[in-house]
């Protein structure tokens, strides 16, 4: 059985703002406002990066008067932090029982 990562939602959280935009998420629910204030970002480039993230299931959305605020979905996260401990638990597997492919 081959274990892998979800490679859409890896891409997702390989930009270095999505990135950074998720870990602020993490401390606190935060509007456009907010992000763009945080991250320097203009406001139409910061709300592309919050629909990939939004499509993605990374965050949910909450309308309050004229913001939109945002807060992550830790079960995204952890679905991912999952993904890489059974690659790791896998990758221990392997190496404490040393195995190998031959070579033909």
């Amino acid at each position: 059985m081959l274990t892998s990562v979800d490679t859409d939602l890896m891409r997702v959280l390989a930009d270095p703002l999505r990135l950074r935009i998720v870990t602020l998420l993490a401390h606190e629910t935060l509007c456009t406002t907010h992000l763009v204030e945080e991250t320097g970002a203009k406001q139409t480039n910061l709300s592309n990066h919050m629909r990939v993230l939004r499509e993605a299931g990374v965050v949910d959305t909450e309308p309050c008067g004229r913001f939109t605020y945002y807060r992550l979905r830790p079960e995204a996260i952890e679905a991912l932090a999952g993904q890489f401990a059974a690659l790791a638990q896998a990758a221990r597997a392997t190496a404490d029982a040393n195995l190998k492919r031959s070579c033909p």
